[in-house]
């Protein structure tokens, strides 16, 4: 109970101080997964909602819900693809890229506040044996 339950509650602090930050860019960690997904692609910053939905694990019915949320909000765009327009396509807009921008530099800096409060010893071995325990886990 000891390693779980701190694991837990070690994992509920660092979600809760996560979803914080993104709070002050006024986004929700699904809304940042998706707008950083798009910004991971490169220029012109967009993805077909298929794609998008399979890059952030959700259905689309729940893709749609967020994209929706963001189009209203002004930080994203649906376009149709340029080779069949049947394809939707979803984008960033230029003041959604300065958000994502501004929030993404914000929670690499945020990280690496978080994991310096460890020594770098202890961050390389919590870092190895977390990924064993992943690995052990995925084999169940």
């Amino acid at each position: 109970m000891s390693v779980i339950g701190r694991l837990h509650r070690v994992g509920l602090a660092l979600t809760r101080r996560i979803e914080e930050l993104y709070a002050e860019s006024g986004l929700s960690e699904p809304e940042f997964d998706l707008m950083a997904t798009l910004r991971r692609s490169g220029p012109p910053y967009e993805r077909a909602a298929g794609e998008l939905a399979e890059h952030t694990m959700v259905t689309t019915g729940g893709l749609t819900k967020r994209v929706d949320r963001l189009v209203a909000r002004g930080l994203l765009e649906r376009t149709t693809g340029t080779d069949d327009a049947r394809r939707r396509m979803v984008r960033l807009t230029p003041s959604g890229f300065g958000v994502i921008d501004r929030a993404y530099a914000a929670h690499m800096a945020n990280e690496r506040y978080l994991v310096d409060l460890l020594s770098p010893t202890d961050a390389s071995r919590l870092e190895a044996i977390l990924r064993r325990w992943q690995s052990a886990l995925a084999t169940d």
